[in-house]
């Protein structure tokens, strides 16, 4: 069995959450089978491995399940994007726009080395505002994005379109 068709056997869908007419893709199955989560953290790997990548950029929150894994793979840091206030030293912010409203997420000013190569996780792609949020600070850092990775990617929302600015490399292992 490939390893998209082993996370779909797990993903559970939770209708009407976190609202009605919401369709919500539960990974927290996936996380109770340590051998798939190896494996998965393998297959970013391998997708990715023929690519410089000095740190990995994990997004709040569920971004730092995978995201560590790939950084220990990767032997680089790991960089956390967290919403405002969470972060403890001094911060670069970036507000984006969500459906109804805004969100400001931070990272560390001293997080990345200028002119890092940085590979950016998250578990899901939906519309792609957050993942993008994460590559504005990235930016900001004189860094560059070589690729993004996310465990599910929701085509329909078209959030690839969004992220295609930053990198042309957006790999989801499975896609609805």
């Amino acid at each position: 069995m490939t390893i998209e068709n082993r996370i779909r056997s797990v993903i559970r869908d939770i209708p009407d959450f976190p609202k009605p007419g919401i369709l919500f893709k539960d990974i927290t199955p996936v996380l109770m089978d340590p051998v798939l989560c190896n494996d998965i953290a393998d297959a970013f790997y391998s997708h990715f491995n023929d690519r410089r990548v000095d740190a990995i950029v994990g997004v709040e929150s569920r971004g730092f399940l995978f995201g560590m894994l790939l950084a220990q793979k990767f032997g680089v840091p790991f960089v956390p994007v967290r919403k405002k206030g969470k972060l403890p030293a001094e911060t670069l912010s970036y507000e984006y726009s969500l459906e109804y409203g805004t969100a400001t997420v931070e990272i560390h000013k001293d997080a990345l080395a200028s002119g890092a190569h940085v590979l950016i996780h998250d578990d899901l792609l939906a519309t792609g505002g957050t993942a993008a949020a994460a590559a504005e600070l990235v930016s900001q850092l004189n860094a560059s994005v070589i690729g993004f990775a996310f465990l599910v990617g929701l085509e329909f929302l078209m959030g690839n379109k969004v992220l295609e600015k930053h990198s042309d490399s957006i790999y989801s292992i499975v896609t609805y």
